[in-house]
């Protein structure tokens, strides 16, 4: 999970050429900033977070070698030209649905940037995580509508 604060201090760690909380090849990013864990759960709600939000990181880290990024709403023609480019898919996750989609995470294990709260960096563990794919490898959109 990474959201707008994480995405930058990566990339500033990337531009000062530092080592980075966790290797960025292969992985998938989803764009949630949960609440705060209830007593006997594992996470709290976990709805996706507006993706646009994060377009301005979005081809770096594609270029760093994220495969795929999980949200909600549509993406910048800089971003679906960056997926196409680097062979990535970004899926959407339904909104609205934060109590149900934490119900989904297994395990959750922080990685870093503690002092962000929610928006620090976790690792998750799912299993039956609705979604769909928004973007495709080819660049094809769920929003093109032409």
């Amino acid at each position: 999970m990474l959201r707008d604060q994480a995405h930058k201090r990566l990339l500033d760690a990337i531009r000062m050429r530092k080592k980075l909380p966790f290797d960025l090849k292969g992985q998938i990013i989803y764009y949630c900033g949960p609440t705060k864990t209830p007593p006997g759960k594992i996470i709290g709600s976990c709805g996706p977070t507006t993706s646009s939000r994060m377009d301005s990181f979005t081809p770096s880290l594609l270029r760093c070698g994220i495969k795929g990024m999980i949200g909600k709403g549509a993406r910048s023609a800089q971003v679906i030209d960056a997926i196409r480019r680097f062979k990535a898919v970004y899926f959407l996750a339904p909104a609205g649905c934060g109590a149900l989609l934490a119900k989904k995470v297994k395990k959750v294990t922080l990685i870093a940037y503690v002092d962000l709260g929610p928006e620090a960096i976790r690792r998750c563990e799912v299993k039956d995580f609705p979604l769909i794919v928004g973007i495709d490898a080819s660049g094809r959109s769920i929003y093109d509508t032409k």
